[in-house]
Formats: structure tokens, sequence, C-alpha cells
């Protein structure tokens, strides 16, 4: 043994780690300022990938199994260094463990909504999550563009930059796949699958890395979104307008008087006022001069053209479904103005369906 060899201590005879954080990259093997023996003794575990690193060039790349450090197999270092006919003496050079298992269950999201075109709701605002497994593939390019000369570069250190790829990558192909928002929530699977290809590409052209699963958790929508959705869902529920009004003024019936609540004391109102117009019709077949007088005067207390509120409150639902109703042509009415008027005549078409 050399006297510089001697000062700097024994000799790296074993090169090997042992990972145990769970959590590592990669990891550069600490030599100390100890130079490698020739002959050393490599291991390279599974899931495991060792890069040699000499002068600031990449060297040679030894997979999982143990390894004799002689000039036969490492031939890039041999040419590197400027070993032509073998080497026998020590020699200096980075060693960097790639770890190349599967990293699973890390998480992304979107920090802004993103924006984009909707068939249903026009220009919506849409939040995304999930989570998403990978592995390195290139540890040439992993090295280069990500870890650098780290000693132990960990997964916190690079999280924030996968995430922010991914959410772009996302958010690309989430404005050109043209998804209804509606529909995003039954495609998770198929959406996340079909990203994958597009994913990749970028990730590891420009890490070294691959996705190996994206899955997509949770889509979600701004509250004003959420409400009209809502709002579909209950008419698609209600059904025939007509139908539920009746519905309604039949249960405020059958309740009778101190069953019904306030909010059915309208409904049955109009509905006494529907059977009174009922029984008036037949007093004016048999008796036409009681009918005359009798009709004016059970209209007097309702005008013969109401607003839409006014609709509402007598068939006991909301000036929504009242201008639903407008709009189907189930109940007629005229604009005047910006306003609607509803004829007395029409209401009472529609309470006889």
């Amino acid at each position: 043994m050399s006297i510089l060899n001697f000062i700097k201590g024994e000799l790296i005879e074993i090169i090997e780690w042992t990972d145990d954080s769970r959590d590592t990259l990669s990891y550069r093997f600490p030599d100390d300022d100890k130079e490698i023996k020739n002959g050393a003794q490599l291991i390279v575990r599974e899931s495991q990938q060792v890069q040699f690193v000499a002068a600031g060039k990449y060297a040679d790349l030894f997979g999982p199994g143990k390894h004799t450090l002689a000039t036969e197999n490492i031939p890039i270092l041999s040419t590197i260094l400027g070993w032509k006919y073998g080497f026998d003496s020590p020699f200096k050079c980075d060693v960097y463990y790639i770890n190349t298992r599967l990293f699973t269950g890390n998480k992304w999201g979107t920090s802004n909504p993103v924006m984009m075109r909707d068939k249903d709701f026009g220009v919506v605002r849409l939040r995304a999550f999930g989570t998403y497994d990978f592995k390195i593939v290139d540890p040439q390019k992993f090295l280069r563009e990500v870890a650098g000369t780290d000693q132990n570069f960990r997964l916190d250190e690079f999280a924030d930059t996968m995430r922010s790829r991914i959410v772009s990558v996302f958010t690309d192909a989430l404005a050109t796949a043209a998804v209804p928002a509606l529909d995003v929530a039954s495609r998770y699977a198929e959406m996340g699958e079909a990203l994958l290809p597009i994913i990749n590409p970028a990730i590891q052209d420009k890490y070294g890395l691959e996705i190996t699963s994206f899955v997509l958790e949770n889509v979600s929508v701004p509250p004003e979104v959420e409400q009209a959705i809502d709002k579909r869902s209950s008419m698609g529920v209600i059904g025939n307008l007509n139908d539920y009004v009746k519905y309604q003024m039949g249960q405020a019936m059958g309740q009778g008087g101190d069953a019904a609540s306030a909010a059915t004391v309208p409904a049955t109102m109009a509905m006494g006022f529907g059977m009174a117009q009922e029984m008036m019709r037949g007093m004016q077949q048999n008796a036409p001069t009681a009918a005359a007088s009798a009709v004016p005067a059970a209209e007097a207390s309702t005008p013969d053209v109401l607003t839409p509120e006014q609709a509402a409150q007598i068939l006991a639902v909301s000036v929504e479904d009242v201008m639903a109703s407008i709009a189907s042509g189930d109940l007629k009415a005229r604009k005047i103005g910006n306003a609607y008027r509803i004829a007395r005549a029409s209401l009472d078409e529609f309470l006889r369906g």
C-alpha cells in the first residue's frame, strides 16, 4: 500500500447500499475521499442500478448482481481513465445508486381551477386530484436532469416538480378531450388510462421516468355549477310539472284542515277554486240565470291576469317551476315588456290538465 493510500485510509473493497428510507430516489456512495481497490466487489440489489461517473462523464451502468470491478467489465470507465491494457492501482470514481422500484401513491392536484368549455354549462372551472405511480427507467437522464450530484436525493425534493408537470399535461388533455362535466365522474378510470400515453412521453423525455399508473379520484365544479346540476336533477325527478302540481294539491287536500301546513294551503285553495269552477259550470247548464250571477262573484277575488309569482303561490311551487312550465308550453303566458303575464283561463286549463 502506498504512503498516499495509507494517509487516506483503507481502500474501498466492497461497494453496496441498503435502502431503508423508502423514499430515496438516488444515493451517491460516500467514499470519504478513499479510492476504489482494483478487484473491489460491487453489490447491486434487486430494484437497484448503479451508475459510475468518472471525470464528469457517465461510465458503466450495472444492474442487480455481484460484480468484480476489473478491466473486462468496466470498459467505458477503462477508456475514460486511459486503461488500455488493464489496471493494477486503485482509482477514484463517483458511484450512484438508482432506486428503480415503483414509487406508489403519489398525490397530484390542481392548485388553480382548469378552465374548459362544456356543452351543458358553457365555460366552467374544474378542480381535479388523484394519485400516480412512477419508476426511474433512464438513470443517466434522471441524474443529469433531476438529482444531479445530490448525496441523497429524496422524493419530497421532486414531488412539487412532478405534480406541476402532471397537472400541466392533465390540463391540456382535459381541454382537448371535450368530455362533458356531467360525464367526467363516470369516466374516471377511462380518463386515467387514456392520459397515460399522453403523460409518459413528456415525463420520460424530460426526467427519465415512467408513470405506470395514473388515477383520477375526483373532479369538482364550482358551487354555482353544482346548484345548477342539482336543479336539473330535481326537474328530472319531477318529470311532468303538471302531474307534479296535481299530486301536490291532492296530498294537501288529503291531509285535511289542521294537518295542512302553511306550504300546502295555497294548493288547497287552488284545488277548491278549480272544483268551484266545475260546480258553477254545472249550475250554469241547469240554472243559467243563477250561474250568470254566481261566476263573476266567484272570480272576482282572483284577477284575470297573474304574475308568475302569483301563479307560483296558487300552485304551491317555486317561481322557477312556473317559468319552466311556461318555457315547455304546458302553461300559456304572454310576455309584456320584461315580465310574463298569465291569463286566469290558462291557469284553470293547466289545473284541469
